[in-house]
């Protein structure tokens, strides 16, 4: 057999290194780079130093943008933590035609956000089929407008939100669910147990990893919200911008002939500390789950 060459492995991962490496180490060194600058599109830029992180601090903008980021990630991930897992329970019994519902909920998750987001554009709207269908049962006098306020505008997207994010996190959970052990359901139930103590005993713990990673991705994910927000406000951010995201601010900001690459780029590094703060503390969180060595 030949002797096995060091460089092997190398030449395998050099693809996977390039695509990171030109794709997203140097763009996020670049933004770095012109956060520390005035620059914009045709007349390129000077170094500023930490005046861009300056006026960041003292924008309300930035502080209405960071308030419905976190808005977000504390409404969307109590439920696409919890809803999605009850699903995967459900979808994992044994009940005849359950394969159809485990593909009805996965659908969504396929579907176009913006093309989702202009039928619930539609839906929402003042005189849409929401707000027909509560003026008849009776319970509103006047239409509720929900897309014509900030909270509104948000907790529409949220739920748009969770809507479309259920069917894949189900799908996660059916696949953590599929490693815990049905012999340690079978003990705790010959020891007496109850179907809500096995679900806490053995369940929930069988699946605790799977949750904090469903949580890291909604936490990633909500905090740099664009697209449903957009659509919904038809790029306004809602009324006077209130509803804009943080990722909308960089976009409106950093935009056009005349837009503030460096302060976008400002924002855009502001957006990464803010994420990544979540993702050590749930890897910091998850830490007990690894098997210890020799075990």
């Amino acid at each position: 057999m030949r002797a096995f060459r060091w460089y092997i492995p190398w030449v395998l991962v050099a693809p996977a290194l390039i695509w990171v490496l030109v794709f997203a180490l140097w763009p996020f060194l670049n933004t770095v780079v012109l956060s520390f600058t005035d620059a914009r599109p045709l007349t390129g830029g000077s170094f500023v130093g930490l005046e861009n992180y300056q006026a960041l601090l003292t924008d309300q903008r930035f502080w209405n943008a960071l308030v419905t980021s976190l808005a977000y990630v504390v409404l969307s991930v109590p439920f696409l933590t919890v809803l999605p897992l009850l699903l995967a329970l459900l979808v994992e019994k044994q009940i005849p035609g359950i394969s159809a519902f485990r593909t009805t909920f996965y659908f969504p998750v396929i579907a176009s956000v913006v093309v989702v987001g202009l039928i619930w554009t539609w839906l929402f709207d003042s005189r849409g089929i929401v707000n027909e269908a509560l003026e008849f049962i009776g319970l509103i006098q006047e239409p509720i407008p929900f897309l014509a306020s900030r909270w509104g505008l948000i907790l529409t997207a949220v739920l748009l939100t969770v809507w479309k994010g259920l069917g894949y996190y189900m799908v996660v959970y059916l696949a953590a669910l599929g490693n815990v052990g049905r012999e340690l359901h079978e003990a705790a139930a010959m020891d007496g147990a109850n179907s809500l103590r096995r679900l806490l005993s053995v369940t929930i713990p069988g699946v605790r990893g799977a949750m904090f990673l469903v949580s890291a991705l909604i936490t990633v994910s909500a905090m740099r919200v664009f697209t449903e927000l957009y659509v919904l406000s038809n790029g306004s951010g809602g009324p006077g911008g209130s509803a804009a995201s943080i990722v909308m601010l960089v976009q409106q900001t950093g935009s056009g002939l005349q837009g503030r690459l460096g302060y976008a780029s400002a924002v855009s590094v502001a957006l990464f500390l803010l994420t990544i703060g979540p993702l050590l503390l749930v890897a910091y969180l998850n830490r007990g789950d690894k098997p210890a060595k020799g075990a």
